[in-house]
C-alpha cells in the first residue's frame, strides 16, 4: 500500500504500560483506556460538537485533536484513541454515505451485485490527509501517552455497504456471502485494501498502535468467519508495523479465529471472562506466546453503585492475570449517559491494583 509523503518519525514509547502489555511484558500497573472514551459522555465534547456533523468533525484536524485529547486530560488514561469513525475511509474514497444522528452510517447506493463491487473506488492516502494532520497535532500534545489509530474491519464495512445502514440480522450480507462467494471475496478484498490504506496512513503519520473493529462479526458462525472473513482481516493486519488490537462484539465463539488473523492483542467483550478467553485464545496457538487480551468490563456497570463497580474491576484484573498481558478496557464502548467522574475513578482504581 502507498504511504503518504512526509511520514512522521516513529516515537520511542516502548516503556509505556500499554505498549509493554501489548508485547506481553510486565509493567508497574495495568494500563487502561476505554472505547468511546472521547464522545458523548463528556460535556466538553457535546459543547464542541454542538454545531458540527460527525463527518465534518472527523475531517477537521484541530477538532479531532481536541476531542482525542479530552479524555486523556480528564481521566488520565494510558492511551488516546484517534477520534474518527469506521466509515471515514469509505467516505474519503468517494462512496456516498452519511452518519445520521440516532441511526448511524447510511449508504445512498447499497452494494448488491458484482457490478456494484467493481464500481467501488480505491482509497488514496491523500484523501485522508486531514486525519494524518490531526495525528501530527496530537503527537505534539500527548507527550509519552500512546496514540491508538483505528479502522473498521472488512466484514463490518461490507455489512454497512450491503444493508445500506445498520442491521440487526445482516440478512442481505449473509445471503450474498453464501450465494455468491466470488463477489463476496471481491468485495472484502476491495474493503481490505481501503482499510489497510487508511491504517497505513495513520501509522505513517505516527500512531503507536492500531485497533481493528469488527463490530458485527459476532453475527457469524466460526466456520463462516474462518472461511469468508478471516483471510481479509489477516490481510489488513499483516505487517502493519505497530502493535495491533482486534475487537468485535459478541465474538466469544470467534476468539481463536480472531487470533488467527494475526493481531498482537485480542479484545474481549463482557460476555466471556478473561481467563476463559485466554484459554480459548491459547488453544488456537498452543505453541505460541501467551495471549494478550484487552477488556472487559460491562459498560452498563459504570452506572452501578461504586462497591459493585469496584468488585467487578478487581475481578477482571484478577482474571486478566491468566494472560501474557492485559489492557483494561470495557467490553464495548462508554455509554452516553455515563458519569465522567465514574470513569476517572475506574482509572484510578485500576492503577492502584497490583498487576
Amino acid at each position: 500500500m502507498t504511504k503518504p509523503a512526509g511520514s512522521a518519525a516513529r516515537r520511542t514509547l516502548g516503556e509505556a504500560p500499554l505498549l509493554r502489555a501489548a508485547a506481553g511484558k510486565s509493567s508497574d500497573r495495568v494500563p487502561v483506556w476505554f472505547m468511546r472514551q472521547a464522545g458523548r459522555s463528556l460535556p466538553e465534547y457535546r459543547r464542541l460538537r454542538a454545531d458540527s456533523s460527525m463527518m465534518s468533525a472527523c475531517f477537521d484536524p484541530a477538532m479531532v485533536c481536541e476531542i482525542t485529547m479530552q479524555p486523556v486530560r480528564r481521566h488520565g488514561v494510558d492511551a488516546a484513541i484517534l477520534f474518527s469513525d469506521i466509515v471515514v475511509p469509505l467516505h474519503a474514497a468517494g462512496i456516498d454515505l452519511d452518519i445520521v444522528p440516532g441511526t448511524g452510517p447510511v449508504v445512498a447506493n447499497p452494494v448488491r451485485d458484482v457490478d456494484d463491487v467493481r464500481a467501488l473506488p480505491a482509497l488514496a492516502a491523500d484523501a485522508v490527509r486531514p486525519v494524518a494532520d490531526a495525528i501530527g497535532l496530537l503527537l505534539a500534545e500527548l507527550g509519552d501517552t500512546p496514540l491508538i489509530g483505528f479502522a473498521g474491519a472488512p466484514f463490518t464495512l461490507a455489512s454497512y455497504l450491503i444493508e445500506g445502514g445498520p442491521s440487526r440480522h445482516h440478512e442481505r450480507t449473509k445471503s450474498l456471502m453464501h450465494s455468491d462467494p466470488d463477489t463476496w471475496h471481491a468485495l472484502l478484498g476491495s474493503l481490505a485494501g481501503i482499510t489497510r490504506t487508511f491504517l497505513d496512513a495513520q501509522v505513517a503519520a505516527g500512531v503507536d498502535a492500531v485497533q481493528l473493529f469488527d463490530s458485527w462479526a459476532g453475527a457469524l458462525s466460526e466456520r463462516d468467519y474462518r472461511e469468508l472473513v478471516l483471510p481479509h482481516s489477516a490481510a489488513v493486519l499483516a505487517g502493519i508495523g505497530v502493535p495491533s488490537i482486534h475487537f468485535g462484539v459478541g465474538t466469544g465463539e470467534l476468539l481463536g479465529a480472531m487470533r488467527a488473523a494475526g493481531p498482537d492483542v485480542v479484545g474481549v467483550d463482557w460476555r466471556v471472562p478473561l481467563d476463559e478467553a485466554v484459554r480459548r485464545l491459547a488453544a488456537e496457538r498452543p505453541d505460541g506466546p501467551a495471549p494478550v487480551v484487552q477488556g472487559n468490563l460491562d459498560p452498563a456497570l459504570l452506572l452501578a453503585d461504586l462497591p459493585v463497580l469496584e468488585r467487578e474491576v478487581r475481578r477482571i484484573i484478577t482474571e486478566g492475570r491468566a494472560a501474557g498481558g492485559h489492557i483494561f478496557n470495557l467490553g464495548h464502548g462508554v455509554l452516553p449517559n455515563t458519569d465522567p467522574d465514574v470513569i476517572t475513578r475506574v482509572v484510578e482504581l485500576v492503577h492502584s491494583v497490583q498487576p
